[in-house]
């Protein structure tokens, strides 16, 4: 079985590395099972790739025709971003070929078409390496935990932005130092939105939430801001304060961006959302660059799976693990999980029954709390005080806040969870 792969940036030469300098790792140990061997590398810079190693031989930056080669028995997508990614994945189902790709965006944005696009074919569509880079999670999902009623998932699944805010909270340094910071070692890109505003997290929950309700979700119905007092937040993580992440650890609290996804009759509710956690819990000590992810299912109950979730070893670890799969005829990552429906649904909003909320209100005369605030925690600091309420709806808490702020002033409302 000849592989194809479209890319060769730091996942894909580490892909290159494992199919060429270690196939004794790449058992596949099936009767008539095929040999996996490299048959050729797209590459934007040819002379950048040939001097990390791989052979000249393999090269071209004609991805079309690799796909289109009839040598080429299956393509490993390793481009990123929309096009021409979902073109090229297309026409290698299109052309009967079975594809295995680490694009978190196209599987979110496109999944739906390149489903029916492969269960037409008749072709693998794996996708392992989209969520959690080296933690087998959708594997989980679609396989060992079949039989069992998903309920909720929800993870960390963001490694870029977990290492922020793990640096703001144990350095009390402000978030834009500590994204500067994290661009020069190499964990944020130069343009981080993607990351840090939440794009990156809904890509990988609509993936998750695929595998464990049935049906594909619209990314752009998936809530990535904050509610505050009298509106909406920053996305993702670009709201977050060293002051807020001061305040959180005197209440116990701690602030994660948080994916998650449940069922609720016949709707699905999704956010990728700043959190407050309780710093003692499985996701409040999930530091760094780890990701983690827990499925709730009946009758199994819990599980959570945690590990590293980026980098070209993880990936690549994953995407070598796919081929495998491939090769002894495992099918597509959805495994035997029935098909979507066509079109993607919107995410219903999950933050509208009763819980507890936290908030930094900054130093104003605040006066008597208000009755929806009347069992908060509270603890005062030189340039504000932290709040952490009892449990009421939104709409209760901004009403409580909003009575009590100065015209002009607003907080963030973190949404407590356990």
């Amino acid at each position: 079985m000849r592989v194809g792969v479209l890319g060769a940036g730091t996942v894909g030469r580490a892909v290159v590395d494992g199919l060429l300098r270690h196939p004794e790792r790449l058992v596949v140990a099936a009767p008539d099972a095929p040999h996996l061997a490299l048959g050729g590398v797209a590459a934007r810079d040819l002379a950048r790739a040939a001097d990390a190693g791989i052979p000249a031989a393999l090269l071209t930056d004609a991805p079309a025709h690799l796909v289109a080669d009839p040598e080429i028995d299956v393509i490993v997508e390793l481009i990123g971003g929309d096009e021409p990614a979902r073109t090229l994945i297309a026409a290698a189902l299109g052309a009967g070929k079975p594809v295995v790709t680490a694009n978190k965006h196209v599987i979110a944005h496109h999944g739906p078409d390149l489903e029916a696009a492969a269960r037409r074919a008749g072709v693998a569509l794996r996708f392992e390496a989209a969520v959690g880079g080296g933690i087998p999670v959708l594997g989980t999902l679609a396989g060992d935990l079949a039989t069992n009623e998903i309920r909720r998932v929800r993870g960390i699944v963001n490694g870029t932005t977990n290492h922020i805010l793990t640096a703001m909270s144990q350095d009390g340094r402000p978030y834009d130092e500590v994204l500067a910071e994290a661009q020069e070692l190499g964990y944020a890109e130069a343009d981080p939105r993607g990351d840090v505003e939440g794009d990156d997290a809904v890509n990988k929950l609509v993936i998750l939430a695929r595998l464990a309700f049935g049906q594909w979700l619209d990314p752009a119905t998936v809530g990535r801001r904050p509610p505050t007092a009298r509106g909406d937040g920053r996305p993702g993580i670009t709201g977050v304060t060293d002051q807020q992440l001061e305040g959180g650890g005197a209440l116990g609290l701690t602030i994660k961006l948080l994916a998650t996804a449940s069922r609720r009759g016949e709707t699905i509710e999704a956010a990728v959302m700043p959190t407050a956690l309780p710093s003692d819990s499985p996701f409040g000590w999930t530091d760094g660059i780890t990701n983690r992810v827990e499925i709730v299912g009946e009758p199994l109950g819990t599980v959570s799976l945690a590990g590293p979730g980026a980098g070209g070893r993880a990936t690549s670890s994953a995407i070598l693990g796919d081929l495998v799969a491939i090769a002894r005829g495992l099918g597509s990552t959805w495994a035997g999980l029935a098909p979507a429906t066509n079109a993607a649904c919107p995410a219903a909003d999950p933050l509208d029954g009763p819980r507890q909320w936290y908030a930094f209100v900054p130093a104003v005369q605040l006066g008597p709390l208000p009755a929806a605030l009347a069992d908060a925690a509270t603890v005062d600091f030189e340039d504000g005080t932290a709040v952490r309420s009892g449990i009421v709806t939104l709409e209760e808490v901004r009403a409580a806040f909003d009575a009590i702020l100065p015209a002009g002033v607003d907080v963030t409302l973190y949404p407590v969870d356990d």
